[in-house]
């Protein structure tokens, strides 16, 4: 049976704990704040009502986040495949999600809020690394932080060997990318453009 409507949806689970009402404030406190600077990694989402909905990774040295005070963090926007689907969705709709991890540790930190694109080249520079600072960073306006408990990496033990595979278990992204366009680009043409990103735009 589909559920469609609040109160059922509500009505399929157990209430939540005290302690998770409680948990999740209003503005980024010292353990947040910490959880972020220890961060390489997060992942945000981001919607457009007219295209979707769109969740994307981003990563870098620990600190890459800056945490600007306690209702503000920036986040670089380093070389991609210039999609833009994340900065498109934030002129559309500025509403984000983003999800911190630090390898090693099952427990995440959650922030939303609502993002805008900065390009000031005054405050871009601290953002630079081999002397390239990014074309923009997303600045958000944080309007809840949490905690999120350990559950989700503890069942897929993403820190462990339980899972891990060996890279040639899956094909080269350059030969999925060019049996995914049915061979209009080679495969050797493929992996010649990762491996030069990889080399040349890493910042």
């Amino acid at each position: 049976m589909p559920i469609d409507t609040e109160a059922a949806l509500r009505g399929h689970y157990p209430a939540q704990s005290k302690i998770v009402e409680l948990k999740c404030l209003p503005a980024i406190d010292v353990h947040i704040a910490r959880f972020i600077s220890l961060s390489p990694f997060l992942v945000i989402g981001s919607s457009d009502p007219e295209n979707g909905t769109d969740v994307s990774p981003r990563g870098d040295a620990p600190g890459f986040v800056r945490v600007v005070d306690a209702n503000t963090v920036m986040i670089p926007d380093r070389p991609g495949n210039n999609r833009l689907d994340t900065l498109s969705n934030i002129i559309a709709n500025p509403e984000v999600g983003l999800v911190f991890f630090i390898p090693g540790v099952d427990e995440t930190a959650r922030v939303n809020g609502r993002a805008k694109i900065v390009t000031g080249e005054a405050q871009l520079a601290d953002f630079a690394v081999n002397g390239k600072p990014p074309r923009a960073a997303i600045v958000v306006d944080v309007r809840e932080a949490y905690l999120h408990c350990a559950k989700a990496l503890k069942r897929s033990k993403l820190w462990e060997e339980d899972y891990r595979i060996e890279r040639g278990d899956l094909p080269t992204l350059g030969k999925m990318v060019s049996d995914q366009v049915n061979g209009e680009i080679s495969v050797e043409d493929a992996e010649a453009g990762v491996e030069i990103s990889y080399r040349d735009r890493m910042w």
